[in-house]
């Protein structure tokens, strides 16, 4: 129990999602009660969970115990209608409240399965530890306190490295608590990543920062976030048997134009290919260089591209369609596999 200053703020996370240690869901209340400082922070932390959860109460619209009534009637209407109003968060920060969103939706179904092995050698706990300090990266950027005790990252390691080490000291200090204090650290320190000036304001997030050695502007990242937290809700979904739906088409081609963006970079000097990914709002693009005829045209379906992007389709097996040169065609498509962090 704590009522001191600095404790409460360790604690304000928890309370804004509910997930207060007992012997301070009285205390916290009373310290901000008189403490303004505390009482505005907790006030924003609580108002961008709401934001997360879609209604104006914050109350989640999945109960638990419906994972038998089919993904129409869970995950998906969690995805589609609990997205942020407009006027709440920008466009490119509203893929990632949706996928967020959607895991939020998952957690009710985790209860006595959160040992499940899920990806890698992570179960399910892990795999929400990993989402705390994947997410973690471009909180601190931003400007928000770093949720996690820090990691001793030796001094010329490569960022590979240092990312494998930080995953697995996130993972080993959250398999030290329970999973619901994990998914309320993460779903704190997301709805605090909502809340910032550059998730409402497309003014602030053109500005480029560094994150995980990748230069790009902060709304990009808030585009990358969202793919990565889409990635492994699915991960935890096939674990437990429960399918879950891709993002909405909107939020679905943010994702793809991104991720043709970062495959364009690195594929400038490859011989080219025409690109077409399918869907109601197809699109078409030239990758490689632009001083040699096209060898070939591939055709991907949109969420079939993001997943060979996410590391979940092997490129000898994602389902596509090819025309002319095979070898170019492969080449592109083992790029794009090779653009996988997750």
């Amino acid at each position: 129990m704590t009522n001191d200053h600095d404790g409460v703020r360790e604690l304000l996370a928890a309370w804004a999602v509910g997930a207060l240690p007992l012997g301070d869901a009285r205390t916290v209340p009373l310290h901000l009660a008189v403490c303004e400082e505390c009482a505005t922070e907790a006030e924003e932390l609580r108002a961008a969970v709401r934001l997360l959860d879609g209604t104006p109460g914050g109350t989640s619209a999945v109960p638990s115990g419906a994972v038998n009534g089919g993904v129409d009637r869970i995950l998906a209407p969690a995805l589609r209608s609990r997205r942020p109003r407009a006027a709440e968060v920008a466009h490119h920060a509203a893929p990632y409240a949706a996928a967020v969103a959607g895991l939020h939706a998952l957690v009710p179904e985790l209860e006595g399965r959160w040992g499940t092995p899920v990806v890698h050698d992570w179960d399910a706990h892990a795999t929400v530890a990993h989402l705390v300090a994947a997410d973690e990266h471009l909180a601190v950027r931003l400007g928000i306190d770093a949720c996690l005790p820090a990691s001793h990252i030796p001094e010329g390691i490569s960022a590979g490295d240092a990312w494998a080490r930080r995953t697995a000291d996130a993972i080993a200090h959250e398999h030290g608590r329970t999973p619901a204090q994990t998914v309320a650290t993460w779903a704190a320190q997301a709805a605090a990543l909502l809340a910032t000036p550059e998730a409402r304001d497309p003014e602030p997030a053109a500005r480029a920062v560094s994150v995980m050695g990748l230069r790009l502007p902060v709304a990009d990242h808030f585009v990358i976030r969202a793919f990565e937290a889409w990635i492994h809700t699915d991960d935890i979904g096939r674990a437990v048997g429960l399918a879950v739906p891709p993002p909405p088409d909107e939020h679905l081609w943010t994702l793809v134009r991104l991720a043709v963006r970062l495959l364009g970079l690195a594929l400038h000097d490859a011989p080219p290919v025409f690109l077409e990914v399918t869907g109601p709002t197809g699109a078409r693009w030239l990758l490689g260089s632009d001083a040699a005829p096209v060898r070939a045209e591939l055709t991907l379906d949109p969420v079939d591209f993001c997943l060979l992007v996410g590391g979940r389709h092997a490129p000898q097996d994602v389902p596509r369609g090819v025309t002319g040169d095979e070898a170019a065609a492969r080449n592109v498509l083992e790029r794009a596999a090779s653009l996988a962090w997750l």
